[in-house]
C-alpha cells in the first residue's frame, strides 16, 4: 500500500512539475540551442499545443511559438517532384539560409529523400536557434477523388502506411524501398526532437468530401482512444481516424507525442461564404471543431489553412470582408476572413500556405492588388510581408509562406493548355504563376554567363555573341538612318526567355520615341503568319509574320501575335464561347494582329452583393504589354519583370520575350504550338528556329492602340518591289537540352521577409 501511494505521489509530482515549467530540472543532455523535449512518464513530448500558439519546452518553462514558416517543395529544376533530386548539399545550404531569414519552422508536404534528415540534424546540431520541422503526409487525391469516398479501402490502406512510414522516419528507423514517385533509402537522422507537429492530408477536393458525406449518412460518432468526434460529419470522422492512428501508432512503438493537424483550406472551411459564385467552393465544411482530444493525447491539436488573399472569388467580393478595417485602419477583406476563421475555433489556428508570385504571369485579381502573379519581387515581398502582419495581428498562431523554392514542374489554370506537361520541369514559364512562389529563384543559365536585361553589353560578351544582323564591315543595316537607325542586332536565349539586343547609331543622347519605333518582325511556324507588314504601309512579305514585337516608348510598347495564332481566342472565343464571335481569325493571312491576353475569370454571377446578384463579363489581362525598367539583380534600380531596358549613354535597346509568350510549348524540343485551327489547342510541331527582320517607322498618334505605322523608315532586310523577302530575314535557332543550366538566387523577396520575421515577437510567458 506504502509502495502504491508512493508511485501514485511521484505520478502527481511530475504532473505539476510539467504544468508549472518546473521540469527542467529533470532534464539531461541539454542541446546548445536549449529545445529539449519532455518526458513524462515515459512519454516524450517535445511540444504542445497552448491556448493561441503551438509551444515548445525552453529555458525551464512551456513558452509560446509564433510560427515563421516556409514551405518546402521536394522539386528543383530538371526534374518532376517524384524524382526526389535535391541533394544534401542543397539542403543543408537551404536550411542555413532560411535560419539567415530568422524563420523557426519548415513545412514538408510529403517524405523526402534521407539527405534532408540528415542536413536537418546536422544543422540543428550546430544552430543558436533550431529550425522546427511540421511534417506532413501526403494522400493520394486522384485515388480519392476517382473513387469519391474516403473511406474506400485502399486509400484508406495506403494512407496509413504512409503515416507509419514517416512516423518511423522522423525517429531514424526506417528503410523504405523504392517506389515510383516516392522517396526511398535508409533513414538513420533521429530528428523526432524537432518535429513540432503533424499535419496530414492534402486540400480535401470539396465534391468528395461532400461525396463521403452523403454515401455515410448516418454514421456513428468515432470515439478512440485519443481523439473522438461530436456531432461529425463521415468525412470528419474519417479524419479522427486517421489522426488516431496516427497518434496510436508513434505512442505505441516509441513513446513519443506531438501536436498534431489535417490541411485544410478556404474552400472546405467552416464558415459560410454568401457572396460565392462557385458552388463547389463553397458545397462542403470540414470543420475541425467536430473532432475533440481525449486526455490520453497530451501533444494537443490545432488547425491549419491555406489562405491567399486573392481565391476564393468571394474574398474580393463579400461585403462584410472588404468593410473590414484591420490593425492598420484600411480595409482589409484578407485580415476580416482571418478574423472570423480565428473566432470559430476553440484551438490554435495555423495559415499554412499564403503568399503571392513573383511571375510575369497572372492567374487571378485581387481587389487590392494582391493578385496571383505580375509582382516584381519587392512587390512580392512587400505582399508577402502584409499578409503574414495580418496572421500576426488576427491572432493566429503563425503562418508559413508558400514557398521557399521557385516550382518549374508546376502548372497554372490559364496557360496549362499551352504548354508540354511531360516537359515543364525543363524549362522556366515565367507565365506560369504556379512556378514562382519561392523566395529563393533558379534563375536559368549559369551564375557565369547570366543574361540581364539592363542594358549593359557584357553579359553578350560573356557568351561570345555576334551580331545576327549587320553589314559586313560593321556599318549601319543597309537603309538605316545613320542619326536614329539600329546598326547591329543580337539574338540570344536560356531557359526563359529569348533576349534580343538591338544597337543604335546615335551616341549620348536619349531615343526619341517621338520620332522613331521599332518592330521586330518573328515567323515562328511554318506554312501561316500573316503576309502583310503590320501597320498599313502596305509592304508584303513572303515570310509568315506571326509576332510582332512593338517597341513604342514606357507606355505603348506590346508584342501582338497573328489573330490567326491566337491562343486566347481561339479557347475563350472559338471553343467556350466566352467572347463574341469573329469571322476573320480563322483565315490565315487575315491582315490583323490581336493584343496578348490572359483570361483571368470566366465570366461570373457575384451572389448576394449590394442586394442582389453582379453579373461580371470575361475578365482579361493584357500580358503581352512591355515593361521597361533594369533587369539585372545586382543593380539598385533592379525590377524583375523588366521585359525593355534602354542605355540612353550607350544607345542600347535590350529585351526579353518569355518563350510562351511565342507560344513554344516546349523550348528545350523545339515544340512549338501547331496550326490551332486545324489540329485545335493540342497541336504541337516542332521548328527548326525562327525567322527574325526589324522595321522602323515614325509614330503616329493614332496609332498608339495598333501595330507599327504607315510611314516605315527602313527595313531589314530591304524591301525589294514592296516586298519584304524572307530569304533575306535571319534565321535564329538554338540547342534543345535535356537538363536546364541554371543557378540559385535569393529574391528581394527574401530580404524584406527576413527584416519582418525578425521584427515580430511575442510575449511568451511560463
Amino acid at each position: 500500500m506504502r509502495s502504491l501511494r508512493m508511485k501514485s505521489l511521484v505520478f502527481l509530482t511530475l504532473i505539476l512539475i510539467v504544468a508549472s515549467g518546473g521540469l527542467y530540472y529533470y532534464l539531461t543532455n541539454k542541446p546548445v540551442n536549449n529545445t529539449t523535449p519532455v518526458t513524462l512518464d515515459d512519454l516524450t513530448i517535445p511540444a504542445k499545443t497552448g491556448k493561441q500558439y503551438l509551444q515548445t519546452f525552453r529555458d525551464g518553462a512551456w513558452r509560446d511559438l509564433l510560427i515563421k514558416g516556409v514551405n518546402m517543395g521536394v522539386s528543383k529544376p530538371g526534374h518532376f517532384p517524384g524524382e526526389m533530386a535535391i541533394t544534401k548539399e542543397e539542403y543543408l545550404r537551404w536550411f542555413q539560409e532560411i535560419g539567415a531569414m530568422n524563420a523557426n519552422v519548415i513545412r514538408i508536404y510529403t517524405l523526402h529523400p534521407p539527405a534532408f534528415y540528415e542536413a536537418f540534424a546536422e544543422y540543428n546540431a550546430k544552430a543558436k536557434q533550431p529550425l522546427y520541422l511540421i511534417h506532413g503526409v501526403w494522400v493520394d487525391e486522384d485515388e480519392m477523388v476517382a473513387s469519391q469516398d474516403a473511406f474506400n479501402q485502399e486509400n484508406t490502406k495506403e494512407f496509413a502506411d504512409e503515416i507509419r512510414r514517416t512516423v518511423d522516419v522522423i525517429h531514424g528507423n526506417a528503410d523504405l524501398s523504392s517506389r515510383p514517385g516516392h522517396a526511398s533509402g535508409i533513414y538513420k537522422s533521429d530528428i523526432s526532437k524537432y518535429v513540432l507537429g503533424w499535419m496530414l492530408g492534402v486540400e480535401w477536393d470539396p465534391a468528395m468530401v461532400d461525396s463521403t458525406d452523403h454515401k455515410h449518412n448516418g454514421m456513428a460518432d468515432f470515439s478512440g482512444t485519443y481523439f473522438q468526434t461530436k456531432n461529425g460529419s463521415p468525412f470528419e470522422i474519417w479524419l479522427a481516424g486517421i489522426m488516431e492512428d496516427t497518434v496510436a501508432y508513434e505512442t505505441e512503438r516509441y513513446k513519443w507525442q506531438r501536436p498534431i493537424s489535417f490541411t485544410n483550406w478556404v474552400t472546405t472551411d467552416l464558415l459560410r461564404h454568401p457572396s460565392e459564385p462557385n458552388r463547389e467552393e463553397d458545397m462542403a465544411t470540414v470543420d475541425p471543431n467536430k473532432i475533440l482530444e481525449k486526455p490520453a493525447f497530451i501533444g494537443g491539436y490545432f488547425a491549419a489553412y491555406h489562405v491567399y488573399p486573392y481565391y476564393p472569388e468571394f474574398l474580393n467580393y463579400e461585403e462584410k470582408y472588404k468593410e473590414y478595417v484591420d490593425f492598420r485602419g484600411k480595409n482589409n477583406s484578407y485580415a476580416g476572413y482571418l478574423h472570423d476563421l480565428r473566432q470559430a475555433h476553440r484551438m490554435p489556428v495555423v495559415v499554412a500556405e499564403f503568399g503571392v508570385p513573383s511571375s510575369r504571369g497572372i492567374a487571378h485579381r485581387n481587389v487590392y492588388g494582391w493578385n496571383q502573379g505580375n509582382h516584381n519581387e519587392t512587390e512580392q515581398g512587400m505582399i508577402d510581408a502584409g499578409l503574414y502582419e495580418d496572421i500576426y495581428h488576427e491572432k493566429m498562431a503563425g503562418g508559413i509562406v508558400f514557398s521557399w523554392q521557385d516550382e518549374w514542374f508546376k502548372r497554372t489554370w490559364n496557360t496549362m493548355d499551352y504548354d508540354d506537361s511531360e516537359r515543364r520541369p525543363f524549362w522556366s514559364n515565367a507565365q506560369t504563376g504556379e512556378q514562382q512562389f519561392g523566395l529563393l529563384s533558379f534563375d536559368p543559365g549559369t551564375e557565369e554567363h547570366a543574361m540581364y536585361v539592363d542594358g549593359e553589353t557584357d553579359d553578350w560578351e560573356k557568351i561570345g555573341s555576334l551580331p545576327v544582323m549587320t553589314e559586313k564591315d560593321g556599318s549601319l543595316l543597309e537603309g538605316a538612318d545613320p542619326q536614329t537607325g539600329v546598326k547591329r542586332v543580337f539574338v540570344t536565349s536560356d531557359e526563359r526567355y529569348v533576349y534580343f539586343r538591338l544597337d543604335l547609331a546615335q551616341k549620348g543622347s536619349p531615343f526619341d520615341w517621338a520620332k522613331e519605333n521599332i518592330m521586330l518582325l518573328l515567323d515562328t511556324v511554318p506554312n501561316q503568319g500573316q503576309h502583310q507588314i503590320p501597320g498599313g504601309s502596305g509592304i508584303t512579305t513572303d515570310a509568315g509574320i506571326d509576332f510582332a514585337i512593338d517597341l513604342k516608348g514606357k507606355e505603348s510598347s506590346r508584342i501582338w501575335v497573328d489573330s490567326y495564332y491566337d491562343t486566347n481566342y481561339f479557347v475563350y472565343g472559338q471553343t467556350l464561347n466566352m467572347m463574341p464571335k469573329l469571322d476573320y481569325p480563322s483565315k490565315k493571312s487575315n491582315g490583323i494582329f490581336h493584343k496578348m491576353d490572359l483570361v483571368l475569370n470566366k465570366p461570373l454571377t457575384i451572389p448576394n452583393v449590394k442586394g442582389g446578384n453582379l453579373k461580371l463579363p470575361l475578365e482579361t489581362f493584357e500580358t503581352g504589354r512591355l515593361r521597361f525598367g533594369n533587369g539585372n539583380p545586382n543593380s539598385a534600380g533592379f525590377d524583375s519583370l523588366t521585359d525593355v531596358a534602354v542605355n540612353e549613354k550607350e544607345s542600347i535597346i535590350e529585351l526579353r520575350i518569355p518563350w510562351q509568350l511565342m507560344n513554344m510549348r516546349d523550348p528545350s524540343t523545339l515544340q512549338a504550338i501547331g496550326d490551332l485551327w486545324k489540329d485545335g489547342i493540342s497541336a504541337s510541331e516542332k521548328i527548326k528556329g525562327f525567322k527574325i527582320s526589324l522595321v522602323s517607322y515614325k509614330p503616329d498618334s493614332s496609332t498608339l492602340d495598333s501595330p507599327g505605322g504607315a510611314d516605315i523608315q527602313f527595313t531589314y532586310p530591304q524591301t525589294k518591289n514592296g516586298t519584304l523577302d524572307a530569304s533575306g530575314m535571319y534565321t535564329y535557332s538554338w540547342n534543345g537540352w535535356d537538363l536546364p543550366k541554371y543557378h540559385e538566387r535569393l529574391k528581394q523577396s527574401y530580404g524584406i521577409m527576413k527584416d519582418l520575421f525578425g521584427s515580430l515577437q511575442i510575449q511568451s510567458k511560463p
